[in-house]
């Protein structure tokens, strides 16, 4: 409405629909904002648990060695494992017992 002459100069016609498809609209142009905000500048940084690139690299690289290590460990066990049993004398392998045929050296005395 104009305020000097009280005349109408624009008019809307809002609907159920019309306004629920405005504020929907609105709704995911925010979200979908906020998100672009967050994912394409440093802000993503102050994100707790987020880290930097760096932090990240350094993680990987400490689960690999960490993986690494206890490889090596649960190796190292199952060797000490066999010895343990080797020296009690409870090994379930079974033992070569079949006798070599090795031919004998002459012995030149000269």
């Amino acid at each position: 409405m104009n305020d000097d002459t009280y005349e109408e100069v624009v008019t809307f016609k809002l609907s159920r629909l019309s306004v629920y498809i405005g504020l929907s609209t609105s709704l995911v142009l925010l979200v979908g904002l906020t998100i672009a905000l967050i994912a394409f500048t440093p802000i993503k940084y102050y994100i707790p648990g987020y880290g930097t690139r760096e932090s990240r690299t350094a993680l990987q690289l400490l689960k690999i060695r960490t993986d690494s290590l206890e490889q090596s460990i649960k190796y190292k066990d199952q060797y000490l494992e066999g010895i343990k049993k080797v020296l009690n004398g409870t090994t379930s392998t079974q033992r070569d017992t079949v006798l070599l045929d090795l031919p004998k050296k002459a012995i030149s005395n000269e």
